[in-house]
């Protein structure tokens, strides 16, 4: 068998580090690569596939592992010149070695070629396409995101671009299988993509990398991964869903769940949910959860203070005329630690006209980090600021947090309380987990959440307090109560 890893590796060191991050450049070990073509239905005809972002060859090369009898015609597009110096190579390798081979490298772009060719219909169509696409963002003004909006994309990642052209030039019922980050499953900003996906494809396989690190081993690569198969044109079923530690992939679990869990009926977000395959219950609705943030009365906002637009207001220290300004180090284990002059940010904001509109009542808020580290042992940290935790009338809260409120106000202390603890349970996190699979937390993901009643935060409250609790304390709390959390 031809392995590409010691290929993979020459080139990774041959590779310029700015460049290479600014590419989006990680390259796919064998046994990732083995199992992505394991993923597609044996071929009955010949094979037309399409590898763009192919770096030194390594899908391609799965590919004619896995399908060594198959005809196979492969068209690979990698514009960058050091991996070209080996992908060429590598194909005449694998040529030589499968009579039913053939191959042709374009060392172009593939998102500007592509949508040129595509426009003038020039695009040939593929029955397969494998691929690892570039990681990296498209800015807004950028050529790459012109040439896509001309084509009726509209994204901003080279990945999802990448991903749409490939979905463009597949014929009817052409499979694709690729590995791409979890970023484009839920937010705003991969909405018309997640459009296109589920428009033009079923979704037949979502894997998922239990450890983050492990996908691309040999990189820093700190967005969680997925490999998703997809078939173009054909009518949607179920969706298995596999998962795996890292990269043995023998007896991986696996599961099959209906659309409707993996794609909410009637969301007009389209977030993609990814269940747990051992735990078939994580997307079970309670009737102690009673819906959307929005259904029991509740708001959530980002923190409205936008510290390097508002220098000239802020300060280190308090003095006349200013009020206490929070971040999200401001909070030590559960508890506020306010003021911190060690810490090099400010602690308080003056008011002024130009700053007074972004400022919040005093009141009982709960806050949740907008980020968190991926060590964290959750992605939701969420802490009660108490009205008599702050001097003065007015608090400015910084953009790195999210603020549950009601109409700009705090909330009752108990209910405040309640809210923290159910946001802090492992159960919530499990929840959020299905269908965010990076670690800022959006105020619309924890929009499309099911959330207890105020009532029944409450009475949650009463039990908790203020806290901070330690996890178990927390999660006895929450199955006492027999509030199982959901999605709206």
């Amino acid at each position: 068998m031809l392995s590409t890893d010691p290929i993979r590796h020459k080139a990774n060191q041959e590779l310029d580090s700015d460049r290479k991050a600014e590419w989006g450049q990680f390259m796919t070990p064998d046994a990732t690569a083995d199992f992505m073509a394991g993923l597609f239905d044996e071929p009955t005809d010949a094979v037309r596939l399409l590898d763009a972002g192919a770096g030194v060859g390594s899908l391609t090369a799965a590919f004619t592992r896995c399908f060594p009898a198959s005809s196979v015609t492969a068209e690979c597009w990698e514009a960058d010149p050091i991996m070209c110096g080996h992908l060429v190579p590598l194909l005449d390798a694998v040529a030589l070695r499968t009579p039913g081979f053939k191959f042709s490298v374009r060392k172009e772009d593939f998102i500007e070629a592509a949508a040129t060719e595509l426009i003038s219909r020039k695009m040939p169509r593929f029955t397969h396409a494998i691929q690892n696409p570039p990681y990296a963002k498209i800015k807004a003004q950028s050529k790459h995101r012109h040439i896509l909006r001309a084509v009726g994309v509209e994204t901003v990642n080279l990945y999802s671009g990448f991903l749409a052209l490939t979905i463009h030039a597949m014929a009817k019922g052409g499979q694709i299988v690729a590995i791409i980050p979890r970023s484009f499953c839920n937010g705003p900003y991969f909405k018309l993509f997640r459009a296109l996906l589920l428009r033009e494809c079923s979704l037949r396989r979502i894997h998922v990398f239990e450890s983050r690190n492990k996908a691309f081993k040999d990189d820093a690569v700190l967005q969680e991964n997925v490999i998703i198969r997809l078939d173009r044109g054909m009518p949607q079923g179920d969706v298995v869903v596999s998962s795996s530690a890292g990269l043995d992939f023998d007896g991986c679990p696996s599961r099959a769940f209906p659309f409707s869990c993996i794609v909410k009926p009637g969301d007009e977000d389209l977030f993609i949910h990814v269940p747990a395959p051992t735990d078939a219950a994580a997307l079970s609705f309670s009737p102690l959860c009673a819906g959307t943030l929005k259904d029991i009365g509740l708001e959530i906002c980002t923190g409205p203070v936008v510290d390097f637009r508002m220098t000239d207001d802020t300060r280190r220290e308090m003095e006349v005329g200013t009020v206490p300004l929070l971040y999200a180090h401001h909070f030590k284990k559960g508890v506020l630690s306010w003021p911190d002059l060690a810490h090099r940010k400010p602690n308080a904001i003056r008011v002024s006209a130009s700053s007074r509109r972004w400022l919040m009542p005093s009141g009982t808020y709960v806050l949740v980090k907008r980020f968190s580290s991926k060590e964290e042992r959750r992605r939701i940290t969420a802490y009660v600021l108490e009205s008599t935790d702050l001097p003065d009338d007015l608090v400015g809260i910084e953009n790195h947090w999210n603020v549950f409120h009601i109409g700009k106000h705090g909330l009752d202390f108990d209910l405040a309380c309640g809210l923290a603890a159910f946001l802090n349970s492992t159960a919530t996190d499990q929840v959020f987990r299905i269908f965010s699979g990076h670690t800022q937390v959006n105020a619309s993901d924890l929009r499309k959440m099911a959330f207890p009643t105020q009532e029944t935060l409450r009475a949650l409250g009463k039990k908790a307090g203020k806290g901070p609790l330690a996890q178990e304390a927390v999660d006895t709390l929450i199955s006492e109560m027999e509030i199982t959390c959901g999605n709206a």
